[in-house]
């Protein structure tokens, strides 16, 4: 993944240094269990603990003639331990090694995303205590609706990922297995021990049949999970994009002093960090339709699952983690516009109280095709001559509804009353 979009700590779970560095670690807890069994010599396990080392560039070295990244990485290994190297690898292949290290990799990479998500809920959960009752309309088809809170539109945002965090919690669960069975699962060369021994020593569970690699339905759920996942931070970036609208501006991305928003127009103040979000999320979930595909393999293994990882695991992980956290600064620093958010819903007459006009009028005995027709005959001169909706139903002989009856009708507060119980549902409490 370029820098631009790599945070350090996400980026080096991928390095050649810390792939090599879980190679190794396999090897030698593998060669302690096979000690334990007195497969091996005890002292030739503790040899390659204390002088196993490698090279990164010896290593590509020694593969650009072995044309085997496993053989090479085993034989640099070797040329630290010495005699005792001959004991590295015994009844093992080469996925024991690769596919354990995969799933260290993105449990690792999963346990840093949560923690994005952690940040990114933490965000959300105060800017929608803030703005809770902070009126604003709603809108379906980008066409104004009904009233709502900007609260309730941020919650509704926090419980989707309040849902991918779980999500992601069962999908590190799935990906979590290690595989040391040999070169075709069957443990004919290495004893089930060993790898119950390794996957103990990661902090992974033992697969339960790994053929010659662990099952790519596994991989597929992962990376199937951070698509959703990037499709929630597209979901919430291009509301915000949409409130950012200069014909809106109900809320935008915090601009800082020394910003350049255009270089050719100055007053320019644009949505480029949701925008981005958005194409980091196309990203995301391009890595979902090859992880699919490499669930289905010949027979007990091939490799064309092994050029799609190498490329999708580190791209699919770095960026949605560049991504979370990007979108949670955006959060964070959100510049939002209660006044504009009350001109917006003021807008169009009262319009976005048709419906308790439509329900009082069926509440006073008109039937509900009548009431429609009445009251989208008075709403009509308010949508196309700029007129106002109450005026608009006084004046009309058949809308039969008293001063009272309509007051209630432009009510805000019947539009918000029942608030306080979506945040219970969502926080578990009214309060923040």
């Amino acid at each position: 993944m370029i820098p631009r979009y790599s945070r350090p700590e996400m980026a080096d779970i991928w390095s050649p240094q810390t792939r090599f560095q879980i190679w190794f670690e396999i090897e030698a807890h593998a060669c302690d269990a096979m000690a334990e069994l007195g497969v091996i010599p005890k002292e030739a396990a503790a040899a390659i603990w204390q002088r196993g080392a490698f090279e990164v560039d010896r290593i590509d070295e020694i593969e650009r003639e072995t044309k085997h990244d496993v053989i090479a990485f085993l034989t640099n290994v070797a040329e630290h331990v010495g005699p005792e190297a001959r004991f590295l690898h015994q009844g093992m292949t080469s996925s024991d090694v690769l596919d354990t290290c995969l799933s260290v990799q993105l449990t690792r990479a999963a346990d840093l995303l949560l923690t994005d998500l952690d940040r990114l809920l933490a965000a959300l959960r105060k800017r929608a205590f803030e703005f809770k009752d902070t009126l604003c309309v709603g809108r379906s088809h980008g066409i104004h609706a009904e009233p709502t809170t900007f609260g309730v539109k941020l919650a509704g945002h926090f419980a989707a990922f309040q849902r991918n965090r779980e999500r992601l919690l069962s999908a590190r669960e799935e990906i979590a297995t290690c595989a040391i069975s040999g070169a075709v699962g069957t443990f004919a060369n290495i004893d089930p021990f060993v790898e119950n021994y390794v996957a103990k020593k990661l902090g992974l569970s033992p697969e339960p049949v790994s053929t010659q690699v662990i099952p790519r339905d596994r991989h597929a759920t992962f990376f199937a999970i951070l698509g959703v996942i990037a499709s929630s931070v597209e979901n919430l970036a291009v509301e915000i994009r949409h409130l950012q609208r200069t014909e809106v501006r109900e809320a935008e991305e915090y601009f800082s002093p020394g910003q350049k928003g255009s270089s050719a127009m100055p007053h320019k103040r644009n949505p480029v960090l949701t925008e981005n979000l958005t194409g980091l999320a196309r990203m995301v979930r391009s890595a979902v339709t090859p992880a699919l595909e490499n669930v289905a393999l010949w027979h007990e293994r091939d490799i064309s699952h092994s050029s799609v990882e190498r490329m999708i695991a580190p791209d699919a992980t770095i960026t949605l983690d560049f991504a979370l956290n990007r979108l949670a600064g955006v959060v964070e620093k959100l510049l939002v516009y209660p006044d504009q958010m009350r001109r917006n819903l003021d807008q169009l007459g009262g319009l976005v109280n048709s419906q308790r006009v439509l329900l009082a009028l069926t509440q006073a005995g008109v039937s509900r095709e009548e009431a429609y027709r009445l009251v989208q005959r008075n709403a009509m001169p308010v949508w196309l001559e700029g007129k106002d909706f109450r005026a608009e139903l006084e004046a009309d002989p058949d809308v039969l509804l008293t001063p009272e009856q309509l007051d209630a009708c432009f009510d805000d507060a019947y539009h918000t009353k029942h608030v306080n119980t979506i945040f219970e549902r969502v926080f578990g409490s009214t309060a923040p």
